[in-house]
């Protein structure tokens, strides 16, 4: 049974990194309820070392920073796709060459950059395929946080642009829906092992602090947010436009877990 209806669907993920990466896991459930997947990647390079893990699934190269390079991916994909029925961003990006800084110590450069590619990526993107996305069942899920307060020193200014982009999904959601049903939504995972999470200072500690306050003790799966995005992009969240569904096991609710308020002070 087709319960997601997303058979034979075309579908361009774009963020494509590696096995650990959110849009690898999300290519491959999509892969199982039968769509077709296309993988956008930063990079010639990129393209070479994805090739080995997205089977028959085409790459494409497209720099998300260049105008040029979002409007040639267009007209790639529908060259081969025609009409898709959804477009999964996963893209962020944060130089923290800089060091460990304190929020208001943040390089305006590196901050600027983070908002062109983390989120206005987005909007460029959606912009771009406002004519090749399925009018009336299309879809576009992008990949957040849990919550962009919470002022974790370590994630530093990263938290601001997730929450411009939480934003963003709101008002893309509401410009096209002036001349379609295309739907915008967010999935905002609590602490994950991923490719993007490797390179933020001491995100282990926060990783291991963030498994224990969630209701289950075990942390979320980057599988678990996979297939809340191919739930996203299926006709069956039909009803769902304009929102972030948290993914975080319970963690929001429970930071005054017994464990975290009886804890002995050298623990």
């Amino acid at each position: 049974m087709d319960f997601l209806e997303l058979k034979d669907k075309p579908i361009l993920i774009c963020g494509l990194a590696n096995r650990k990466s959110v849009a690898y896991h999300a290519g491959a459930v999509l892969a199982e309820a039968g769509a077709r997947v296309l993988y956008s990647v930063r990079s010639e390079e990129r393209k070479r070392q994805v090739e080995k893990i997205a089977g028959d699934a085409p790459v494409f190269v497209c720099d998300v920073a260049d105008q040029a390079q979002i409007d040639r991916l267009r007209d790639d994909v529908a060259a081969q796709a025609g009409t898709i029925q959804g477009l999964v961003h996963s893209l962020a990006f944060a130089d923290y060459s800089a060091g460990w800084l304190p929020f208001h110590e943040t390089p305006r450069g590196a901050f600027l950059q983070a908002v062109d590619l983390s989120c206005f990526s987005l909007v460029a993107l959606a912009n771009a395929f406002r004519d090749v996305l399925d009018r009336n069942t299309g879809s576009v899920v992008a990949v957040s946080i849990s919550t962009t307060r919470m002022a974790a020193e370590n994630y530093g200014y990263m938290a601001p642009i997730k929450a411009a982009l939480d934003s963003s999904i709101c008002f893309l959601a509401k410009s096209f829906s002036q001349f379609s049903q295309v739907r915008f939504n967010a999935v905002s995972p609590g602490l994950l092992k991923s490719s993007a999470s490797a390179g933020i200072p001491g995100y282990v500690e926060s990783y291991l602090y963030a498994e224990r306050a969630t209701l289950r003790k075990r942390a979320v799966e980057t599988r678990e947010v996979a297939n809340a995005i191919a739930f996203l992009l299926s006709p069956r969240s039909s009803g769902i436009n304009a929102q972030g569904l948290v993914i975080d096991a319970g963690m929001a609710i429970n930071y005054f877990d017994n464990e975290f308020v009886h804890r002995k002070p050298e623990e």
